[in-house]
């Protein structure tokens, strides 16, 4: 098929689906006001923060800002409200403990070996005499504990409790997802045992065998589940914006998933298209999109004001639909693939500002006049900031994908510094701020040492910060050296040293706030520290508050 009947072909496709996506506005199937954002609250329940992460003292002061910025007094909450939202998160209690466990453990192999790895960078003879303890296959089992561990198992629980809420009734089938975790973990336990003794598929972020895969495969499909029964019997009319990211989620992922590790299907040039798709559609469309549900269903849910502009969410929603799809293909710039598979990346690459700029414009107006409500809310901070490294990794991304730019960066330390901006800045502090929220519904205690909150927040915001710019400036000189002709290579490494230092630095800093976080929760459910009233319910006042 010639360039031009492709390029026509994908021109044709897009003026239909924005055809049909016009004619659905006209048609009534997508709201067309910002009454859409207010199904997530009760009825009167708009002003009112909801935030358990804290004490019920700070809850009351956080409330007091909310009433400030609103201009009037919140009303008492519906019991009815409280009910259905109770037995809500009963319902998924269960499941969303146990991934939310196996979360906090994969957590901490990620980062005992990511560390590893990045202290090899600039001392690799440290720990060479095992196999297992070299850089290539510590690396790639930090890569796969954190895809296929710490994400999704983090993400996943988030949607499990969000979606009886959003849907108006319990989880329905919450045994299969059970099931699935335990299938999902249990695959990756064998792939990363796989990794460790030298067995792979060689392929980046496809490294575990394809036939460990199959249990990832009905894992998924058992996690699912209760996403299809539940929405079948849901309560509500209109479906809030965070469940066509979480539905989509778990749908995009699994089409990836098993296309990408079909065995023999993909060979040469097609092989590495095909890993690059997969690689960058992973982060795209299974990781952002259940941080951006978090975000827009805790986000406005916290200060209790609804997401200024729905119609604005929903143009977020369909352009990473539309545009995420073929970014990956800027991975291969100076490859041997065809020229117009790199300028369609590259243009849908640009075309991700659209939908980026919708989510920062929605944010920035829904949290206008409430900022000083980040003062009283870790899940507020740990989420703001989140939804703020979006746009920054997001618009990197796209100018990344520039042939000039690219020409610099490719083959260096920027593209790492990078998709830690995007899966560490955005998706995992988003991921930590929901989890401060959740566990405290899931554990029925408080949160026992805000401090420690505090402390993490900070570690992991400054050890972040340290390492993408680190590895950002580093990579950029590291590009620049292989670029001058008159250097030899060696001075392309030698320029990146101090840059690998400040980079182990950051991640240490990064792996004591994940220390700190997996202390706080372990104290929560061993019932250790103090223990004051119960879980924060619903933003109440305490006794006696005014």
């Amino acid at each position: 098929m010639s360039t031009s009947v492709i390029l026509a072909s994908a021109f044709v496709l897009s003026f239909v689906a924005l055809l049909v996506f016009i004619w659905s506005q006209r048609h009534g199937l997508f709201s067309r006001d910002s009454t859409g954002a207010n199904v997530i609250f009760g009825a009167e329940e708009i002003g009112r923060a909801e935030e358990p992460a804290v004490t019920s003292t700070a809850a009351h002061a956080l409330q007091q800002q909310v009433n400030r910025a609103s201009g009037k007094i919140a009303a008492p909450a519906s019991a009815s409200d409280l009910r259905t939202r109770a037995a809500a998160d009963e319902s998924s209690t269960p499941v969303v403990f146990f991934m939310f466990c196996a979360a906090f453990a994969w957590l901490l192999v990620a980062t005992a070996a990511g560390l590893l790895a990045s202290y090899k960078l600039h001392e690799p003879d440290f720990l060479t005499q095992h196999a297992w303890l070299t850089f290539g296959r510590v690396r790639t089992l930090h890569l796969n504990a954190v895809a296929y561990g710490w994400a999704p198992m983090a993400g996943l629980g988030i949607a499990m409790f969000v979606l009886p809420r959003l849907l108006g009734r319990p989880l329905l089938g919450g045994g299969f997802a059970m099931l699935g975790a335990a299938l999902w973990n249990a695959a990756l336990i064998s792939g990363l045992a796989s990794i460790a003794v030298g067995i792979n598929d060689g392929l980046e972020w496809l490294e575990i065998p394809w036939q460990i895969d199959v249990l990832f495969v009905a894992g998924g499909l058992l996690v699912a589940v209760p996403l299809v029964l539940t929405l079948a019997k849901r309560k509500v009319e209109h479906l809030y914006v965070s469940v066509w990211y979480m539905a989509c989620a778990l749908f995009w992922f699994p089409v990836m998933f098993v296309v990408a590790n079909i065995p023999g299907l993909h060979r040469g040039v097609e092989q590495a298209t095909m890993n690059w798709w997969f690689g960058h559609n992973v982060l795209g469309l299974f990781y952002t999109p259940l941080a951006l549900a978090a975000v827009y269903y805790f986000l406005p849910k916290v200060i209790g004001r609804p997401v200024q502009s729905y119609n604005l969410s929903l143009l977020g929603f369909w352009g990473l639909a539309f545009f995420y799809g073929q970014v990956g293909g800027h991975h291969l710039i100076g490859g041997p693939v065809p020229a117009w598979l790199i300028t369609l990346s590259i243009v849908q690459s640009m075309m991700m500002v659209l939908p980026v700029i919708a989510f920062t414009v929605n944010q920035y107006q829904t949290l206008e006049g409430y900022l000083s409500a980040l003062r009283y809310s870790p899940t507020l901070r740990f989420i703001g900031l989140g939804g703020l490294m979006y746009t920054a990794s997001s618009l990197q991304g796209s100018f990344e994908a520039l042939r000039s730019v690219n020409a610099v960066t490719h083959f260096t330390h920027y593209t790492v510094g990078h998709s830690h901006l995007g899966l560490y800045a955005f998706v995992t502090l988003v991921f930590f701020g929901a989890m401060y929220f959740i566990v405290p519904r899931v554990t029925r205690r408080e949160w026992p040492y805000p401090r420690l909150i505090a402390a993490h927040f900070w570690l992991s915001s400054i050890g972040v910060a340290i390492y993408v710019i680190a590895l950002c400036v580093g990579g950029w000189l590291q590009g620049e050296a292989m670029l001058d002709a008159g250097k030899p290579f060696m001075d392309s490494v030698s320029v990146t040293l101090p840059y690998l230092k400040a980079r182990t630095v950051g991640g240490a800093l990064m792996g004591l706030g994940h220390l700190v976080f997996a202390t706080h929760f372990a104290c929560m459910i061993f019932n250790l520290g103090p223990r004051r009233i119960g879980a924060t319910l619903l933003g109440e006042a305490p006794a006696g508050a005014p």
